[in-house]
């Protein structure tokens, strides 16, 4: 399964989002920023995807560019996304108003910004409700009550004469995704719903962002750099480094066996409560690539500790393992994680003290026998 044959097996009747080599590209004056380089994937109805990488990866890009938020004339956008049957980059931004919130819908990442602190969260939740349905004002009001018991709020009728800036920052992330689900759209994109939250109240959040996707049977993209977040609420997986796709499988099959050093390095970095007090955290070496002008060969492979001279020089195609192996787990990798290839890599990297391969080495010394985190663990 290459880059170019992803969507190729898309069932209309059940594929909601079928994206095919969408590229993204910004034109500053240091040169053209390549955010999202060729990817592509399918969503089927009522299912839940993951996007995974560090910042910069192009992960909220490639949301933002299905939904046609980068507006700019800096901004370049090629390839397809069509859901429900219609190129949504081929659609006039009238047309695309039209989507917005009806059909497509998004979480932002800061509620702080996302809010008009000017007006009060009464008028921002029921805007949507009076604009594309047409209700009335006491029925938009009813709606917006409903809205906000459904979604957690206590003394919803008084929360919505507030403005934004007397709300706490789990009530104001409560409020965006009220608003987003106002019109029942087929599809929500929540990008890093969680990040400016602490963590009893990011569970909360994407607890209620995976009971009103169950619940109203809609699917979701749910954008993180957490590896832990999509662990357990996400159906499939997309792994981004440097605007690309650099492993895509089924949820449980990539935290059961990952192929690419980079969704290895992202799971070993987390913080764990089965480490012992004072362990140091397992960094990625390194810096994520200049997108104006990227390394040739792997965009990873300055990083990557299992890096050899062919990953240096070529691009490895998005290609399945092999017979055995997941025919719906791709990765990007001439030197995968678990392979005898990787194995022998990684040793000789060690043995030539090639920095990044030092640096993930255990405290034993014995790397490659030590048995990689499951995902089932509990997370910090």
């Amino acid at each position: 399964m290459t880059d170019s044959m992803q969507t190729d097996s898309v069932d209309p009747g059940r594929t909601l989002l079928a994206v095919d080599d969408l590229r993204t590209t910004f034109s500053i004056p240091a040169g053209d920023v390549k955010a999202v380089r060729g990817v592509s994937f399918s969503l089927d109805r009522g299912r839940t995807l993951g996007i995974v990488g560090e910042s910069g990866s192009g992960k909220t890009v490639l949301a933002r560019s299905i939904m046609r938020l980068n507006i700019g004339s800096n901004v370049t956008t090629t390839g397809t996304a069509t859901f429900a049957g219609r190129d949504v980059l081929s659609l006039s931004m009238s047309e695309m108003q039209e989507q917005w919130g009806m059909e497509m819908a998004m979480v932002f990442q800061d509620p702080v910004t996302s809010l008009n602190p000017l007006v009060r969260v009464g008028r921002q939740v029921t805007e949507h409700l009076r604009s594309h349905l047409g209700v009335s004002r006491a029925e938009a009001h009813k709606t917006a009550v409903s809205l906000l018991n459904e979604v957690r709020i206590p003394e919803p009728e008084a929360r919505l004469k507030a403005f934004p800036h007397e709300l706490s920052g789990g009530m104001r992330q409560r409020i965006c995704i009220a608003i987003a689900l106002a019109c029942e759209p087929t599809l929500l994109f929540a990008d890093e719903p969680t990040t400016a939250l602490d963590v009893t109240v990011q569970h909360q959040i994407l607890n209620l962002l995976g009971r009103e996707q169950r619940d109203r049977d809609m699917a979701m993209v749910l954008v993180t750099h957490d590896l832990g977040v999509v662990a357990g609420r996400t159906d499939d997986t997309l792994v981004m480094y440097a605007g690309k796709v650099v492993e895509q499988s089924p949820t449980t099959s990539l935290f059961a066996s990952m192929r690419h050093p980079y969704s290895e390095a992202l799971l070993r970095s987390l913080p764990r409560t089965s480490h012992a007090s004072h362990t140091r955290l397992a960094a990625i070496t390194g810096r994520p690539p200049d997108l104006i002008d990227p390394p040739s060969g792997c965009a990873f492979s300055p990083r990557c500790p299992y890096v050899q001279d062919r990953c240096r020089d070529e691009v490895p195609p998005l290609t399945t393992g092999g017979s055995g192996d997941d025919p719906d787990h791709a990765f990007a990798c001439f030197t995968p994680v678990g392979s005898p290839e990787g194995a022998e890599a990684f040793a000789r990297n060690v043995s030539d003290g090639l920095p990044q391969a030092v640096a993930v080495d255990l405290p034993t010394g014995d790397q490659m026998s030590a048995p990689l985190p499951t995902g089932n663990e509990r997370i910090v």
